[in-house]
């Protein structure tokens, strides 16, 4: 199993850290003027998104399963494939398509308003999350070991397109 990164202390730091590392990547592409660095930024927000909802969906929500309210559960899945669409949309598009700063952009705030459910003080996700018995430390490290795993196949052939779990398309 990977040694775990002493800057994450458990598993809510290491997803905070993902959602702060994210967030930096949405103004960078706001900034960005040319087409090859929006489209190098919309590739690697959209390959961090797809590790990051594939270790919560795969770790972090199943261990809570039971143990906090459902409709926070629930409404973090829908949330996810929501962004998914729209990231499956731009690793299939381009700068030069139509609304493809539009769809970073909508993407941006759905992220946004995702993150603050899960941060937010006091009944927020992670909030109920510790109060919970999980061990937060241990399942810091199973998710660390999945993220190098995915990370890796990202340099590698790629992910695949981020698979909707709860929404159903035509």
């Amino acid at each position: 199993m990977a040694a775990a990164k002493p800057e994450f202390t458990d598993a809510i730091a290491l997803l905070k850290a993902d959602h702060r590392k994210v967030e930096d990547l949405f103004e960078q592409f706001e900034k960005a003027k040319d087409a090859a660095r929006q489209q190098k930024l919309a590739t690697q927000i959209c390959n961090e998104l797809k590790i990051h909802t594939a270790i919560e969906e795969e770790i972090f929500y199943p261990a809570f399963q039971g143990k906090i309210e459902d409709d926070t559960l629930a409404e973090a899945y829908v949330e996810h494939d929501g962004a998914k669409v729209l990231i499956n949309d731009i690793m299939a598009g381009s700068p030069d398509d139509d609304y493809y700063a539009a769809k970073v952009k909508v993407l941006s705030e759905e992220i946004t308003h995702h993150v603050k459910e899960e941060e937010m003080p006091s009944e927020s996700m992670f909030a109920q999350c510790r109060k919970t018995d999980v061990d937060l430390v241990a399942l810091r490290d199973q998710m660390l070991a999945r993220k190098e795993e995915l990370l890796a196949q990202a340099e590698g052939e790629g992910l695949p397109a981020a698979e909707l779990r709860v929404l159903h398309t035509a």
